[in-house]
């Protein structure tokens, strides 16, 4: 007989509730934040099924309502990055329009952009003038104008041109 685990089907934004009905956190990378239905297990011991009508990204903060009450934060976890600084703010939000032209995953925090290590992109960036290092730290990245189609963990961004309505110019 398998075991019947609660459910979470809505996702609460950041504070929209009281930390008193936080039953437990789950802290995940970033490619198992991005999910529609999935059971897991949070860092508490809780067992529950995330089971959400179509896949979406769960961002640092977030809560997930359990149907029999109570909600199960998420947290960010630490993961290897690359953390891209310029000269001026001019030069980093240069640096920001090539990552964006490439559809690739970026994290704006304050100074910097933080994005996942692609030896190409870290290449690019570093004959664009830019100063890159590695960094642990949680990823974040901006949903972007059409929604969260740049999050999939394998969708073809870096080095594959495709047909979908405009033209990439470096």
């Amino acid at each position: 007989m398998s075991e019947l685990l609660v459910r979470a089907a809505t996702i609460l934004p950041p504070g929209s509730w009281n930390d008193a009905f936080t039953r437990d956190t789950i802290t995940l990378g970033f490619d198992d934040r991005f999910r529609r239905r999935r059971s897991y297990t949070a860092d508490g011991g809780l067992r529950f099924l995330l089971d959400l009508p179509e896949a979406t990204v769960l961002r640092n903060g977030d809560g997930l309502a359990l149907e029999d009450g109570g909600v199960v934060r998420v947290r960010a976890a630490p993961e290897a990055l690359v953390e891209v600084t310029g000269s001026s703010a001019e030069q980093l939000a240069r640096l920001a329009w090539h990552l964006g032209n490439r559809h690739l995953p970026v994290q704006i925090d304050g100074s910097r952009l933080l994005i996942r290590d692609d030896h190409v992109i870290v290449a690019m960036l570093r004959g664009l003038g830019a100063t890159v290092r590695p960094v642990q730290a949680p990823f974040d990245p901006e949903g972007g104008a059409y929604g969260e189609h740049n999050h999939q963990p394998d969708h073809p961004h870096a080095h594959r041109h495709h047909d979908h309505g405009h033209q990439h110019h470096d």
